[in-house]
């Protein structure tokens, strides 16, 4: 059986969700600080969505100058779905992960690099063996400047994989709709089951910060 390319779901086709948020509980398994806000003052949140968001919420949270990080639902069009919904496709939304930083320890471009880095930009409505709209790539910008960074970054990297004769980006980036939180089996997942699926792999592809953070 071949493989069928998925199509993303026409908001009049999608689910209609509801509207109590998730009850998300507790304090960041691995960093030990708040999953929701309000946070302290003079951080930052970025968002990005790189397939699985349990192999991608790692790739943050280990980085030195995050404070946080969530995984949620975001980028489509139903209100608070739950994982199960996600997984059919008709919520239009991506396994999004919420990035709580301090801009004096790490730059939004450099968490940029490390989104494009950690997985392959390149494959549409997958990543690796997981197919579906859930994991395409996605950066949702909370600001102009962040809007700037990424587009910069994007073709900045996309000039990486020309070189390396690799295929062309399909990340979505956009202004950031709203975020919903997934439930909370699913946050810091890989903290609570360390052996559990990580479906991530990158290009090989380096994307250098200089390439574009001022661009």
């Amino acid at each position: 059986m071949g493989w069928s390319k998925p199509e993303m779901v026409k908001q009049e086709a999608s689910l209609r969700g509801r509207d109590e948020p998730m009850n998300v509980s507790g304090v960041h398994a691995s960093l030990g600080t708040p999953l929701v806000g309000p946070f302290p003052e003079g951080l930052e949140t970025a968002y990005f969505a790189l397939g699985c968001f349990w192999g991608a919420e790692r790739a943050f949270f280990e980085h030195d100058g995050v404070y946080a990080t969530a995984v949620g639902y975001q980028g489509g069009f139903t209100p608070n779905p739950t994982y199960e919904e996600v997984c059919t496709g008709r919520t239009g939304h991506t396994e999004a992960v919420m990035v709580v930083f301090d801009p004096n320890k790490v730059t939004y471009a450099e968490l940029v690099s490390l989104f494009f880095e950690r997985h392959d930009p390149t494959q549409g409505y997958r990543q690796g063996n997981d197919v579906g709209t859930q994991y395409r790539s996605a950066i949702y910008t909370t600001s102009d400047e962040q809007l700037q960074i990424a587009l910069a970054g994007a073709r900045a990297f996309q000039s990486q994989l020309d070189a390396a004769g690799l295929g062309t980006i399909t990340t979505e980036i956009r202004p950031a709709g709203p975020f919903f939180y997934a439930e909370d089996d699913h946050q810091q997942y890989l903290i609570k089951v360390p052996h559990g699926y990580c479906g991530l792999g990158g290009t090989g592809v380096s994307c250098p910060v200089g390439l574009f953070a001022t661009a």
